[in-house]
């Protein structure tokens, strides 16, 4: 029986993977394993920009996930990731095909979900380097804002209604050197985060991408007299860098000490910033 450089027998290490969520096929990509991927969904495309220049098939998502559509991709791993419905996951099951599926909420479930991805693919020493350098990466950062001041920070995942973001970028802002308030995840309201008067307000809105209309939020939900909306301190970071559970929070981090620490951590990539709030003007302040 031909066995794989690893130990696993080869017959059993698919081949041809549906990715129904993007940080599925961030995780193949960087282990190295896109060629892999034959179907993914416009959300990957947008995150793996690299997908668009094949001709994989573009299927629904975790959450819409529809059994004809992975029939047609014919693969021999199924890979999803929360949010998904009973619904979509009948569909998923009814395809038939072996199927990964995901529900991260801490740093330590992503690395679990790179090891069990890097597993199955017969690939667990690249996912043990990709694991220790998402680690080490980390560490640097939170070594390098342990001394300096840790600003109280509201970020957000969505605004209709407030969503305060997930614990794994909880534990980012504390990394890069902040005080993330509230509980990860739960719904919250426009009164109480002016109760708390964050310092550094954050919003990362799911699907969004950089488009989170900084001046309108602070506008309509008077933040004004926020310490953030007073200092030029309200951010916008691309969805992609933050609400992917994979190794693209390193960039994600990058933004968080950006905007936490600008001195130490200048123009990272993905960061946006109202530097004044005017209500008479338009949103275009960039990094």
């Amino acid at each position: 029986m031909p066995v794989t450089s690893q130990g696993m027998p080869s017959e059993l290490t698919p081949r041809r993977v549906a990715c129904l969520q993007p940080s599925a096929t961030v995780i193949l990509a960087a282990l190295g394993l896109l060629d892999r991927v034959i179907a993914c969904t416009r959300y990957c495309a947008e995150v793996v920009p690299q997908v668009r220049d094949s001709f994989r098939l573009i299927v629904a998502d975790s959450w819409t996930a529809k059994a004809d559509e992975i029939l047609q991709a014919t693969p021999d791993l199924v890979i999803a990731a929360v949010p998904y419905q009973e619904k979509a996951v009948a569909e998923i099951l009814k395809a038939g095909s072996r199927f990964l599926g995901l529900a991260p909420r801490s740093l330590t479930d992503i690395y679990g979900d790179i090891a069990a991805i890097a597993g199955i693919m017969d690939a667990s020493r690249r996912g043990e380097s990709l694991i220790a350098e998402m680690q080490a990466e980390i560490n640097a950062v939170q070594a390098a804002t342990a001394r300096l001041h840790h600003p109280r920070v509201y970020c957000e995942e969505w605004g209709k209604p407030l969503i305060r973001s997930q614990p794994w970028v909880a534990e980012l802002v504390e990394a890069a050197g902040g005080q993330f308030l509230g509980a990860p995840g739960e719904h919250t309201s426009a009164e109480n985060v002016l109760a708390d008067n964050p310092e550094v307000i954050i919003a990362a809105w799911c699907g969004a991408s950089d488009r989170v209309p900084l001046e309108k939020i602070v506008r309509e939900r008077g933040w004004a007299e926020t310490q953030a909306a007073k200092q030029g301190r309200v951010y916008c970071i691309r969805d992609e860098l933050l609400n992917t559970p994979a190794p693209t929070l390193l960039q994600g981090l990058r933004a968080l000490a950006g905007a936490l620490h600008p001195q130490k951590f200048p123009h990272p990539f993905g960061l946006r910033c109202l530097t004044a709030f005017h209500p008479e003007t338009a949103d275009s302040s960039h990094l």
